[in-house]
């Protein structure tokens, strides 16, 4: 559960100063030097000043052709939470004088896409203090991650009072997972084995702009969200790929539900399992009709931890899947981790596929020309190698485009309308799969079979049996 970022930087970058203004940051966030020490077998919130962590910027010289390996060798890197580590790591990858490449790593435990943002804004304002030889001068944050946590723990309640928010959720999720199949039927390439590898394989996920303004379009005629359009049509690929009509899909929401939360770095997001029936072939705006009914009333229910609902819905449990649900939705509308750093210019760099936690893991985020106006969707389709073959991923990515492309072009199709095949695959389906013909010789079937009988006269033609009779 490494979440890793790296960036590229070019320029006049000075090392002492980057380092200092992560130990900012780190101070700032009592998050990150937060530790998980156990006692009597629990574990239990440690917050550490930075001299216990002995936390520094580690710096190493690297040649540019051996940069994506040193960069995977960083974030794949596990942590000990328990020990005096804590859950963020940071090094600088020299190459030469004006370039370099900062990973910097955060266990999820203390993180989430939304600090993401959060941590490059404070990093490039203590950066720029730092230059000046000063400290960043910022207002102190209203409240830490360990104020937050006993929060939650006071408003959700104990699950064994029937009249807490924790059991009154819990409840709702009940009934509205009860049912829902345990496991999706995917065309997974191979046998799922009895315990998951995490390895996965990413492969590129791209919309067309035109199509998504035909999106934005159908979202406001239909009075639904953009990730609402998305869902749905992800639950219609779902079922025409096999997974039948039930289809729950996981997606992760902020959680920061008080302003208070806004600036601070932490683990706040929560996953919500959305369903989706589409049983006797609605036509898409009725589908969209009711994903937004029960995204809406899952919003009302979404302060329950993912982990507390596993718990309390005791689904059966396997090393081989996620609970409750396999594929994950993300729409993207943090703004990037830009750490605009002056004097610098810095660019992302791939940081690695990071763990296949999902039979498929689908992630866009929506672009934006100049006049705001919808520019296309980029993101990725991230698939669980135990099961499928990065061609199989490619596909499943393609034939989402075409989906979310018939949907923009007519809101009114059924999901059995909509065509998810290409012309090439089509023509090897009805054509290629279908050219069975043989030579046979000439004369009526009754012909061949004397002719074969009489070459060997002495072989059974048919064995059966007819009521008591056998011949």
């Amino acid at each position: 559960y490494n979440s890793p970022v790296a960036l590229r930087l070019e320029g006049n970058l000075d090392a002492a100063a980057l380092g200092a203004a992560l130990e900012d940051v780190v101070t700032r966030h009592e998050v990150l030097r937060t530790v998980f020490p156990a006692a009597d077998g629990q574990p239990y919130q440690q917050v550490l000043d930075l001299a216990e962590l002995g936390w520094r910027l580690e710096t190493a010289g690297v040649a540019e052709p051996d940069l994506p390996a040193a960069v995977t060798q960083v974030t794949e890197e596990p942590f000990d939470l328990a020990g005096l580590q804590g859950p963020v790591r940071a090094r600088l990858l020299r190459v030469s004088a004006d370039l370099h490449v900062l990973v910097l790593v955060i266990h999820h435990v203390a993180t989430d896409a939304w600090s993401l943002g959060i941590f490059a804004r404070d990093l490039s304002a203590a950066y720029a203090a730092r230059l000046q030889g000063r400290a960043p001068d910022w207002d102190p944050l209203p409240v830490q991650y360990a104020d937050y946590a006993l929060w939650q723990r006071e408003l959700l309640g104990d699950a064994s009072d029937p009249g807490s928010l924790l059991s009154q959720q819990a409840a709702w999720w009940r009934d509205a997972l009860a049912g829902a199949p345990p496991e999706l039927t995917l065309p997974a390439d191979r046998p799922r084995p009895a315990a998951a590898s995490h390895r996965g394989h990413a492969v590129p996920l791209g919309i067309l702009a035109e199509v998504h303004a035909g999106l934005a379009v159908l979202a406001r005629e239909q009075g639904v969200t953009m990730f609402m359009v998305i869902q749905a049509a992800l639950a219609v690929l779902l079922s025409r790929l096999g997974a039948g009509d039930d289809i729950p899909v996981g997606t992760p929401v902020t959680g920061r539900t008080d302003e208070a939360l806004d600036d601070l770095v932490g683990f706040f997001v929560n996953t919500l399992v959305l369903r989706t029936d589409l049983s006797g072939d609605p036509d898409f705006t009725a589908i969209l009709a009711q994903v937004r009914a029960f995204w809406l009333a899952a919003l009302d229910y979404q302060d329950v931890p993912f982990e507390r609902l596993v718990d309390e819905l005791a689904p059966a449990r396997s090393l081989a899947r996620h609970p409750l649900f396999q594929v994950m939705l993300t729409l993207q509308n943090n703004a990037p981790a830009d750490a605009g750093l002056p004097g610098v210019r810095a660019s992302e760099v791939p940081a690695g596929t990071g763990a296949a936690r999902f039979d498929l893991d689908v992630s866009l985020s929506e672009i934006r020309d100049g006049q705001g106006r919808p520019d296309g969707l980029r993101g990725s389709v991230l698939a669980a190698a135990d099961l499928f073959d990065e061609g199989t991923a490619a596909s499943v990515a393609a034939r989402f485009t075409r989906v979310l492309a018939a949907v923009a072009a007519d809101p009114a199709v059924r999901p059995r309308q909509i065509p998810i095949l290409d012309a090439v695959e089509r023509t090897q389906v009805l054509a290629g799969w279908n050219d069975t013909a043989a030579p046979v010789p000439a004369g009526s079937v009754a012909e061949l079979v004397l002719a074969r009988a009489a070459e060997m006269p002495d072989a059974v033609a048919v064995c059966g049996e007819i009521g008591r009779a056998h011949v």
